[in-house]
């Protein structure tokens, strides 16, 4: 199966404008994602999709690959599948530009669950111990059933611990997906939903038209940059490294 790897990145981010310009160890966050991409060796090709200028000289100048979308997107999986049209690919998995510490064992993993040929999107997640980031909407959890397939993405609590004598587990999904390329063909021209559109979690969208993630339970996979708070604990990560 030809694997190829795309990063949408969006400039004008709400939460933190201009978040994957900015400087992480030397690099910008946009650069730090794409070279950990690189560096995993797994994939045929692997590209940036932007509707930024600045991002995409910022890839282009230092050697790697873009693509400049042509249309405005809702999501991060609607300006890939613009690209994704384009392509020769199987399997295409989306690795969110504000993700800098991408790993090769995840994404194998990941890969993986595609050997299922009823597979259709898979995702990653990682278990949350801390009560403040459970609490904390800017992390989205996910529920799974007993074959680790999705139930629902929300960033409230859950499950909500109604009987505190039953200890839940929560799950922290994590931003990076792989998709047939037809089932990300299809999510592109399905119209939002109304959960997607209230929680503003883009994978919701394959929920309400019938289609289950596959998840993937990864070991801690770093920080998504969301906030400038995020960047300052991605700062330190890198300096441990």
């Amino acid at each position: 199966m030809k694997t190829v790897a795309l990063i949408p990145a969006r400039y004008a981010a709400t939460r933190f404008p201009g978040k994957l310009m900015q400087l992480l160890a030397g690099k910008t966050v946009i650069r730090q994602t794409y070279d950990a991409t690189m560096a995993t060796g797994l994939f045929d090709e692997v590209y940036v999709v932007t509707d930024s200028k600045i991002i995409y000289s910022e890839i282009t100048e230092h050697g790697g690959r873009a693509i400049m979308s042509k249309k405005e997107h809702e999501s991060g999986s609607d300006r890939i599948a613009e690209a994704a049209e384009g392509l020769e690919a199987d399997i295409i998995i989306n690795v969110q530009g504000d993700t800098p510490f991408v790993k090769t064992g995840p994404l194998e993993k990941l890969l993986e669950q595609f050997n299922d040929p009823t597979v259709q999107v898979a995702s990653l997640m990682q278990v949350l111990t801390e009560q403040k980031d459970i609490n904390d909407p800017n992390f989205v959890k996910v529920a799974v059933d007993r074959n680790m397939n999705s139930l629902f993405f929300s960033r409230s609590v859950i499950p909500y611990p109604r009987d505190e004598k039953f200890a839940a587990t929560y799950y922290e999904h994590i931003g990076v997906y792989a998709f047939r390329k037809q089932a990300l063909i299809n999510f592109t021209n399905w119209p939002i939903t109304p959960l997607e559109a209230a929680e503003k979690v883009e994978c919701l969208r394959y929920l309400e038209y019938g289609v289950p993630l596959k998840m993937v339970v990864v070991d801690y996979m770093g920080v998504e940059i969301d906030t400038p708070e995020d960047l300052k604990r991605a700062e330190e990560l890198k300096s441990d490294i």
